[in-house]
C-alpha cells in the first residue's frame, strides 16, 4: 500500500455542511477503491496566491490515504468533473506526519504547548 497526501480546494461560497458532504464523497469513493482515510483535516477557508476561476480564497479539505494508484486515478477523475472544487492535489509520501496540525489556530497552538508544560 503506498501513502499519499491529497488536498481539494473548494469554492469560497462553499458552506460548511457542503465541505462536510464533500468530504463524505470523497472518503466514500476512496473506501470503495480499496483504499483507507489515515486522518482528514479542514484547513478552512484562506486565500489563493492568485485568483483562480474568480476565486481569491477558497475551502481547504487534506486527506492522508493509504491506498494504490488505481484509486488516486478514480478520486481525481471524478474531482476533475466537480463543479464546487477549484483544485486539488495528490503527493506520495514514504510516512505521514500524523502530530503536526499546520493550520490550526495560534490559540489553539498556545493551549496545546501549555497543557504539555
Amino acid at each position: 500500500m503506498n501513502l499519499y497526501e491529497h488536498t481539494i480546494i473548494a469554492r469560497q461560497d462553499t458552506s460548511p455542511s457542503e465541505i462536510k458532504l464533500l468530504t463524505e464523497k470523497y472518503s466514500k469513493i476512496v473506501e470503495k477503491n480499496e483504499g483507507e482515510i489515515v486522518k482528514t483535516e479542514n484547513w478552512g477557508l484562506l486565500n489563493l496566491s492568485y485568483l483562480i476561476k474568480k476565486n481569491r480564497k477558497g475551502s481547504y479539505i487534506h486527506f492522508k490515504i493509504k491506498g494504490n494508484g488505481n484509486m488516486i486515478n478514480e478520486l481525481e477523475k471524478n474531482e476533475a468533473i466537480d463543479k464546487k472544487l477549484l483544485r486539488y492535489l495528490t503527493i506520495k509520501v514514504k510516512e505521514f506526519d500524523l502530530n503536526s496540525n499546520y493550520f490550526s489556530k495560534k490559540e489553539d497552538t498556545e493551549k496545546a504547548d501549555n497543557k504539555k508544560s
